[in-house]
């Protein structure tokens, strides 16, 4: 694998609010086996985010800043970490060692658009994040930083 980004949004009481994966390459596999692929990936993505949560907890205290770079590992994925104020972990699962930069700035924006999104009065932090703007954002920032 090469180029595959898995992003996760983490509320404070550890429950995903919002997931999306990015991919410089398109899918070799077709059909149903593409499908029965992505739906396995995405559990293997799901699992390694969620381990990794212990790590990004102990972390967080360890240092000022909010990014955290590279916090765990699990074969060939690194697992990166942001944390909001308010206790929200946004989590990258990747493949690509080279993309630092790309990584944090795209944390930024991201951080930045959540932040307007929690703005607004009817934005519930502990439920999962169905604004379509938000999504169109985050796809943007991710084709921006991270498969470009």
């Amino acid at each position: 694998m090469s180029g595959t980004y898995y992003f996760v949004i983490v509320s404070p009481n550890d429950t995903p609010t919002f997931e999306i994966e990015f991919n410089k390459e398109q899918s070799k596999f077709s059909g149903e086996k593409a499908d029965n692929k992505k739906e396995e990936y995405s559990h293997l993505h799901q699992f390694i985010a969620h381990a990794s949560l212990d790590m990004v907890d102990d972390a967080m205290w360890t240092t000022p800043s909010m990014y955290l770079k590279s916090i765990d590992k699990f074969n060939e994925w690194s697992v990166s970490a942001f944390v909001t104020a308010s206790g929200a972990r946004l989590i990258m699962l990747h493949d690509v060692k080279s993309n630092d930069e790309g990584i944090k700035s795209f944390f930024h924006d991201v951080h930045d658009l959540y932040i307007k999104a929690s703005m607004n009065t009817f934005f519930d932090r502990m439920e999962p994040i169905k604004m379509p703007t938000f999504l169109r954002k985050v796809q943007y920032f991710g084709k921006k930083h991270l498969v470009s």
